[in-house]
């Protein structure tokens, strides 16, 4: 009898267990939740107000205008700061924003990098490393020399730059003459990351790195060396290399030489 009753338990188990898988979602039926706007940012520790425009693409100059904050655009941790909206007529002349007309476009080389021949878009040639090309009032030189891995793609929020692989410790040279404004961990995904402003249109962005050399406000020069590459944020030993105008990310390869 309590043999019975043990195997009558063991298949009502049975039972219940099937019951309840066939009702049991499968993974690839699970949906990610729709992204949101976000319409502002509360600050936090580490975050500058360059490192804030950066992450949701903005221009500093309106995001700062649109905040009512004033150059040297200080913030405090649990400020709360509007990412969308008109700027005030009072705000934009104090923080005037450059029109897109006045802005000087990149100076075309013979053979623009658009009609390049694939090969030669995958290395940055030792040769390359210590020659600039000119946008604008700025010469740009190439970062780091090593295998070009990923490309730039309009609309594509994972590739608004450059990867270029390389050895754990390398030189990571500034591409720019310009002034370090963010040098810091916070950017999720970028790892350790600086961000140099080489004027109020162009700003260049240094990721993954593996140790940083200067700190926010030092002053660099075209081919300083500013970092050491590595692989932190990241699975393998890169630099992630991004040229922002206005703001918006922009092909590295239209301005590198």
């Amino acid at each position: 009898m309590f043999g019975v009753l043990k195997i009558l338990g063991i298949s009502i188990l049975l039972l219940l267990l099937v019951s309840c898988g066939s009702h049991m979602a499968p993974t690839s039926s699970l949906k990610q939740p729709p992204s949101i706007r976000l319409n502002y940012h509360t600050v936090s520790k580490g975050d500058t107000l360059y490192s804030i425009a950066w992450r949701y693409g903005k221009d500093f100059r309106q995001l700062a205008a649109l905040n009512g904050i004033r150059s040297p655009y200080n913030i405090y941790p649990g400020q709360r700061l509007k990412l969308t909206g008109k700027v005030p007529p009072s705000a934009s002349s104090k923080a005037p924003i450059a029109a897109k007309k006045t802005v000087s476009k990149p100076v075309s080389s013979k053979k623009p990098v658009a009609t390049a021949s694939k090969k030669s878009l995958t290395k940055a040639p030792r040769r390359q490393m210590a020659q600039t090309k000119r946008a604008g009032s700025i010469r740009w030189r190439w970062p780091v020399q090593g295998q070009l891995i990923s490309r730039f793609r309009s609309g594509d929020p994972l590739r608004k730059g450059v990867d270029i692989a390389g050895e754990k410790g390398e030189s990571v040279l500034a591409a720019a003459d310009g002034t370090v404004i963010y040098a810091g961990s916070a950017l999720r995904g970028y790892g350790k990351l600086l961000i140099v402003k080489h004027s109020e249109v162009y700003l260049s962005a240094y990721a993954h790195n593996h140790r940083l050399l200067v700190k926010e406000g030092s002053k660099v020069k075209a081919g300083q060396r500013i970092a050491e590459l590595g692989s932190s944020g990241t699975d393998r030993n890169k630099l992630h290399f991004e040229i922002r105008k206005n703001g918006q990310p922009v092909d590295p390869l239209a301005y590198l030489p």
